[in-house]
């Protein structure tokens, strides 16, 4: 599997030590922050002040929960075509089968960027790259999300209009997203193409639910640029490195 090297310190050679966990693929950077407060954190054996202290990534020694961590000397980003029937999780108990079941030799550090349900399929990336993933879900960068949803009966220009200025949902109001009606020879179920810029929990699914529509099948058709192209369902490939540099400069890196 092709692996892309990437600068691993800041300029002076020290790094932020909620940084340094996130590159090293510990978890998101908010997460980080919550390990070092809870003092699950070490650095060359005595609790750090706080998450800005700053470490040398060649000479301290850093620990999480007795663990010692390192930056990788390369990351790994994988474009997943998710198949139907898998869900997004490393630590499934009930058998289930999961997207880590399809990619079967990635390090242990390398997470999915976001979920998607059981039932979708489509783009998915896997990263051990802990600063890329967590801008890449920050709404903050308004990363681009663009779905293809099967819903029963064809929505009204009302409810599409709807759709697209956002809509009321028990954790708040979506935000505005571009909504359009896709050709369909089916008389029973629309396609709908919906481009969003955050990131809820079954968002899509409900959003189509709060104007009337059940969704029968969902599919991620790009994330952040990255299309699944000839990859049929459950193959996977290495990024090239200017899809890397595209989704890193996307996201200000």
């Amino acid at each position: 599997m092709a692996k892309q090297p990437q600068k691993t310190s800041d300029t002076d050679g020290l790094m932020r030590l909620n940084r340094f966990l996130a590159r090293a693929g510990v978890a998101s950077r908010r997460r980080c922050d919550e390990l070092i407060a809870a003092g699950s954190v070490r650095v060359n054996g005595k609790l750090p002040s706080g998450a800005g202290d700053r470490v040398d990534p060649t000479q301290d020694h850093v620990q999480v929960d007795g663990r010692r961590v390192n930056l990788p000397t390369r990351n790994e980003y994988i474009l997943l075509h998710k198949r139907r029937d898998t869900i997004v999780t490393r630590n499934e108990q009930r058998g289930r089968a999961t997207v880590f079941d399809d990619v079967p030799k990635v390090s242990d550090a390398t997470v999915a960027v976001g979920r998607l349900d059981r039932d979708t399929t489509g783009v998915l990336l896997l990263t051990d790259d802990g600063e890329l993933a967590f801008r890449l879900m920050h709404p903050k960068y308004r990363v681009a999300k663009r779905y293809v949803a099967v819903v029963e009966g064809f929505p009204s220009e009302g409810a599409l209009l709807k759709l697209a200025k956002g809509v009321e949902l028990e954790d708040g109001p979506t935000a505005p997203a571009d909504i359009r009606l896709l050709p369909t020879e089916d008389r029973r179920r629309a396609r709908i193409e919906l481009i969003l810029h955050e990131g809820r929990k079954h968002q899509v699914k409900r959003m189509c639910l709060a104007v009337g529509h059940k969704v029968r099948s969902l599919r991620r058709a790009s994330f952040a640029s990255l299309e699944v192209g000839n990859l049929r369902p459950g193959q996977h490939r290495p990024l090239r490195l200017d899809e890397i540099r595209r989704l890193r400069k996307q996201v200000g890196l």
